[in-house]
């Protein structure tokens, strides 16, 4: 045992002893004093700490505030370890896992799963070293079993799929393709006495074309099968010899001893593994239990980047003049002006999809078909995309039974169908978008759920954001599927010209579509979201550039940090640099006239503010993202007048904008929409006009707000 295991356990008992001696409030007061001082240490500050947990788990290494942070050991009293990396209480980095049945994981971490390249040996002594994503192995990697068997080649969500060669330990060695974790495509098994069977493999066993050649030079060549009514060979004798064989000896004999190692069964893996968060025993209830965090970052069903974003939240309210239910904001330049009031409680959008919800089951089938698509192994996709790629017939149906099949996992959600379309382009786009696949099947199929928003529109659509807020999943109408298909390929090479352009991001196009009488199809697109950032978004701007409907009316005590307001709602004008100013006009041109080419309307301008701390100090990215800026105070002669006259007082903050809903054709019924209310409105008024006309009007009023900052 080594010394420190020794010394939790010893310290371990001397906790125990005392608690049966004193009771348990003395022993809390070890605690205590640890509180004391950690007090002393400023937030952030990352210092060496020593942790007995109350539910016994003990901890030593680096810490900052209420999480190991930097290099740490992390022991269980299941008898589970991790020594290695973390950051903010997530396994992150290299590290050792092991459990106490021997087994044990030597490799990469992320966010709580064994992630990268690492080294894997099981409690019977198999071991893999190579690629895993997400606690399976997936990649290339070579598994070496304890009875001599080895496997080296590629794998896929945990099995054998791609080109790999296996060898027995009798001798034996298949060399070719695989599915499932079994023999299936095309390949060479060679056997210790010179005969070789080459061809189609269907489950482990020869199926469709192939030859097996006995050592003696006699072959078989045909359609082979386990069923000899399927089959259909013929035998060529070896010019030596003169015996006759039979096919039914490739299944009988030969084949006999060649079966595939089973996997290996951890009974429970790093990511499900619970961290006792140490926390001061001050100012709350003895009853009071310690709150459990998993490795993954998960405390108390929220995340800690919620955390991190109310604890940026209340430094803010700390430094601004509290009044009633809201913080101030004032003015900063030219002149003083009525502060503008900010709520001080930031509600997580959406509500989690936990069991029990409507929609539960179509969130896990869009899970289990995002795993598929993502993970499915495939050539390393190249920027120069041949038309084919972008043929609104290449489609892709996968079928998802309960019990699992040859290409799917078992599942406990209903049976459904799944489709990919334009597969290659998407999976090309999160590559030009640099999406790294493991990142983006954890964000959206991780331990986590999704959270579901009402729909802030009228088209009826719901939205799906991921833990970690870096997607958004939205369901969309047929006509929508067409439109991004019928534009796809411009699309494309719209972002591959031009990369300041503000258009929405599209990662994936895909349809669930569920078993039984109702036959229903939903169909999803899942997009970047502009607002996945840590600082608070304290104003929301839906801007089309019209008038009529574009107001929600609600008072400043109502406008929660959620609100979207519209174009009538809009009190600001948007002051940017010169040279970041000179970019946004190039650029709004060059998205309008795309839009305008590809017969796109009603689309909008999504600008989120948050309102900055004079102590901040944040910096510029990119257009769009995470921009310094200051925001001119506007007024209206009349509520129905667009664009106001501006004050003179300003506001620094940080802006977040790109351009929204790009998959509205000018189709009949918007033809007939603008027909019907151009008699009762002011035609320039309504958002249903023709997409030239829709063009230059949201051209016109965007970049008659957004102006150079003096």
């Amino acid at each position: 045992m080594k010394a420190w295991e020794a010394t939790i356990r010893k310290t371990q008992a001397a906790k125990k002893q005392a608690t049966n001696m004193f009771g348990s409030a003395h022993v809390a007061n070890v605690d205590d004093e640890d509180t004391d001082q950690d007090e002393n240490h400023a937030a952030g500050e990352i210092y060496h700490a020593e942790r007995f947990l109350s539910n016994g788990d003990y901890y030593t290494g680096n810490w900052s505030e209420i999480f190991p942070h930097g290099f740490g050991k992390y022991w269980w009293t299941d008898g589970c370890m991790y020594v290695g990396d973390w950051c903010r209480g997530k396994t992150m980095g290299k590290g050792t896992f092991s459990w106490p049945s021997g087994a044990a994981y030597d490799g990469e971490f992320k966010s709580g799963y064994m992630d990268g390249e690492g080294t894997y040996t099981g409690p019977n002594g198999d071991t893999y070293r190579g690629h895993w994503v997400m606690n399976l192995k997936h990649g290339h990697g070579v598994k070496e079993y304890t009875n001599g068997d080895k496997y080296d080649g590629e794998w896929c969500r945990g099995l054998q799929e791609g080109d790999g060669k296996y060898s027995w330990k009798g001798g034996s060695t298949y060399d070719g393709e695989w599915k499932n974790g079994t023999m299936c495509g095309k390949g060479k098994l060679i056997w210790p006495d010179g005969s070789i069977y080459e061809g189609e493999w269907d489950e482990g066993l020869p199926k469709g074309n192939g030859t097996f050649q006995w050592a003696d030079g006699s072959s078989f060549v045909g359609n082979w099968s386990t069923d000899p009514g399927e089959q259909a060979l013929a035998f060529n004798p070896s010019a030596n010899a003169d015996v006759k064989h039979d096919p039914q000896e490739v299944f009988d004999v030969y084949l006999k001893d060649c079966y595939i190692s089973p996997q290996d069964k951890v009974p429970i893996l790093p990511s499900q593994k619970k961290l006792a968060i140490w926390r001061s025993s001050k100012g709350t209830e003895p009853s009071v239990r310690p709150r459990r965090m998993s490795v993954d970052g998960k405390l108390d069903g929220s995340i800690d980047k919620e955390l991190a974003r109310m604890r940026m939240l209340d430094d803010t309210e700390r430094n601004m003049k509290a009044r009633d239910d809201a913080s101030l904001v004032s003015g900063n330049a030219l002149s003083e002006g009525s502060p503008i009031r900010l709520p001080k409680v930031v509600k997580k959008q959406g509500e989690t999809i936990s069991k029990g919800h409507r929609n539960y089951e179509l969130m896990l089938n869009l899970q289990l078909g995002i795993r598929h698509s993502v993970g499915r192994p495939g050539p390393v996709p190249s920027l120069d995309l041949k038309a084919s790629a972008f043929n609104p017939k290449e489609k892709v149906w996968t079928r998802f039974p309960p019990e699992g099949s040859k290409y799917t996992p078992p599942h406990q959600s209903c049976e459904f169908r799944w489709k990919d379309y334009c597969p290659l382009v998407f999976r090309t786009l999160r590559m030009l978008f640099k999406v790294d696949a493991a990142d983006y099947m954890l964000s959206i199929c991780g331990n986590d759920a999704l959270r579901e928003l009402s729909s802030p529109g009228k088209s009826g659509s719901f939205f799906y954001l991921t833990h970690d807020d870096r997607y958004m999943i939205k369901t969309i109408k047929k006509a929508e599927v067409k439109a991004i298909l019928r534009m796809l390929s411009t699309y494309y090479n719209h972002f591959r010209s031009f990369e300041h352009t503000l258009l929405t991001k599209f990662y994936g196009l895909h349809c669930v579509k569920l078993t039984g009488p109702a036959q229903k199809k939903v169909r999803f697109i899942i997009m970047g979201n502009l607002f996945c950032t840590d600082h608070v978004i304290h104003r929301r701007f839906d801007l089309k550039g019209s008038s009529l409907g574009r107001l929600t009316d609600k008072p400043e005590s109502e406008i929660q940090t959620t609100t979207i307001l519209k174009d009538l709602d809009l009190n600001f004008m948007f002051r940017l640099d010169k040279a970041w100013i000179e970019e946004f006009r190039r650029q709004i041109d060059r998205d309008c006239d795309f839009l305008e080419q590809e017969r796109i309307m009603d689309y909008s301008l999504l600008v989120g503010l948050h309102f900055k701390d004079t102590n901040s100090d944040l910096g510029t990215s990119k257009l769009g993202i995470s921009m310094q800026a200051r925001v001119e105070k506007m007024e209206r002669k009349n509520e129905l007048e667009l664009i106001g006259e501006p004050t003179g007082v300003c506001y620094d903050v940080v802006m977040f904008f790109g351009i929204i809903d790009i998959l509205q054709d000018y189709d009949i019924t918007k033809k007939l929409e603008h027909a019907y209310k151009s008699f009762q409105y002011d035609p320039t008024s309504i958002s249903a006009v023709d997409p030239r006309q829709y063009s230059r009007r949201f051209r016109d009023f965007i970049l008659n707000i957004f102006i150079e900052e003096a």
